[in-house]
């Protein structure tokens, strides 16, 4: 499921554990959609109880008891209050549920598959060639889901099965006119076939997530490990604009295309005007991107001048550009309204020096697993 329990860093005295993957204990014996409902403070559970909830029966310091139409659900090691809402995805073989949407959390993404066509040198979560068709049980999830709430659609690559993909956007989208969503896409695979597919959704409500990482080809395919994938986003990004699809291209600063960011801020300007955001973003020390972090990781702190002609032609030809990633007292004053926090609440962690300062309540701050020796040059004089 690529869920994690994580646990802000051990530097941060005031971190604390935010749990995706809950111990469980069911009655039940195939995996289920369910969700929680703790009604702590409600005299008696609401009018919209149905019968995918399973409610609090009692509970102690060590165990909290659900029961519902599903079975009986004991969830081991969490205080059920922090539980009422989220949909968790119970797998009883395992003895584990998966929580995967948590009803106090903007930040919720459906991980649709782990096999993808491309190798990125920086990959968070590198490809695997098992597929599980978890659509149905994602079909429930979302139909769960807090009202007005955006899901992340994530993998891997989800257009590798875009037949199911979009049949499983026609059908939450026909049924839950609030639910918005942000899919991540590498965008190989569509075509001017899927043209009456993509206007048949309502694209006012879908963001699509793209990576371009240089305006020269030859850069963007080694970033990506595959020939012609740079020609072949290009061409499909068009694709994507004449059904009328809003587009966040999202650029990964590393140091091989950090050099050519202005060139690439001028392609976007030019040749994709079109976009709806263009997103630079601090590198992720995870996955491959640990695996190279000597040759990508760029100190953005001490080299801020190529970010920042870049980011300035954007803007000033109408790009609404962003930082994503960047701890604020990395950036210079100037330009901090750019980079808004951005890194999931459950993998977000800050520093020892970050305690005391004056913009933690603004600042992304770091992922959970970035380095202790954090890289950056000029860092903590925000």
């Amino acid at each position: 499921m690529g869920s994690r329990t994580v646990v802000g860093r051990s530097h941060d005295p005031c971190a604390r554990v935010i749990p995706l993957r809950l111990k469980v204990d069911t009655d039940a014996i195939d995996p289920y959609v369910v969700r929680l409902r703790s009604f702590e403070g409600m005299p008696q559970p609401p009018d919209n109880c149905g019968f995918l909830d399973a409610a609090l029966e009692t509970a102690d310091g060590e165990t909290a008891l659900f029961a519902g139409a599903t079975g009986n659900l004991r969830v081991f090691g969490v205080d059920p209050s922090e539980l009422d809402g989220d949909i968790v995805f119970v797998v009883p073989s395992r003895k584990t549920a998966h929580r995967l949407i948590r009803a106090s959390s903007p930040h919720n993404t459906l991980l649709i598959t782990e096999r993808c066509d491309q190798l990125c040198v920086m990959c968070s979560q590198p490809p695997k060639k098992q597929h599980v068709n978890m659509f149905p049980f994602f079909e429930t999830a979302v139909l769960l889901a807090p009202e007005n709430s955006t899901i992340g659609l994530s993998g891997g690559e989800p257009t590798l099965f875009k037949s199911e993909l979009f049949e499983f956007l026609r059908e939450t989208m026909a049924r839950r006119h609030d639910i918005d969503f942000h899919i991540l896409t590498n965008a190989q695979h569509f075509g001017r076939a899927d043209l009456a597919e993509l206007r048949d959704l309502d694209l006012s409500r879908i963001l699509w997530g793209v990576p371009v990482y240089s305006s020269a080809g030859a850069i963007h395919d080694q970033i990506v490990g595959k020939q012609g994938a740079f020609e072949q986003v290009r061409k499909n990004l068009s694709v994507l604009c004449e059904a009328g699809a809003r587009i966040e291209l999202r650029t990964v600063l590393m140091k091989p295309n950090a050099p050519g960011l202005l060139d690439l801020a001028k392609f976007v300007a030019v040749t994709l005007p079109f976009t709806d955001t263009w997103a630079i973003m601090q590198l992720e020390n995870i996955g491959y991107g640990r695996q190279n972090w000597g040759s990508l990781f760029f100190d953005s702190s001490l080299g801020f001048d190529l970010v920042g002609k870049a980011l300035d032609f954007a803007v000033s030809r109408g790009i609404n550009t962003k930082l994503y990633n960047f701890p604020l007292c990395t950036v210079p004053a100037d330009y901090r309204v750019f980079a808004p926090s951005t890194i999931s609440d459950w993998k977000r962690a800050y520093v020892a020096d970050c305690a005391d300062c004056d913009l933690r309540t603004e600042c992304g701050g770091f992922f959970e697993w970035h380095p202790k020796a954090h890289g950056y040059g000029r860092f903590g004089v925000a």
